[in-house]
């Protein structure tokens, strides 16, 4: 596997899938980031600013919603993820 890029463009969402997706490994740094700073208790809308690169103060609900989808996969990452970077259950 390639190096991922430290900061690539993100979507609106993130991907919800039960397997590791291209999206996954390409924003693998940005779920590090993320994951960091909620363990840190970073403000989520400063988080979204300099991890996501969307201003909360423009649109809200977009950047919540991508913060929170974002978070939830870096979380399923550390979970069940990481087990498809390994090959673990192939």
């Amino acid at each position: 596997m390639q190096s991922p890029p430290l900061d690539p463009a993100v979507a609106d969402l993130a991907p919800s899938d039960p397997a590791l997706t291209p999206y996954d490994q390409e924003h693998l740094i940005t779920y590090l980031r993320l994951l960091n700073a909620d363990a840190e208790g970073a403000d989520w809308c400063h988080v979204v600013r300099m991890v996501l690169h969307i201003d909360p103060d423009q649109d809200a609900d977009r950047a919540r919603r991508a913060f929170d989808s974002h978070l939830a996969r870096a979380q399923w990452m550390t979970a069940v993820g990481y087990r498809h970077l390994l090959g673990v259950g192939r």
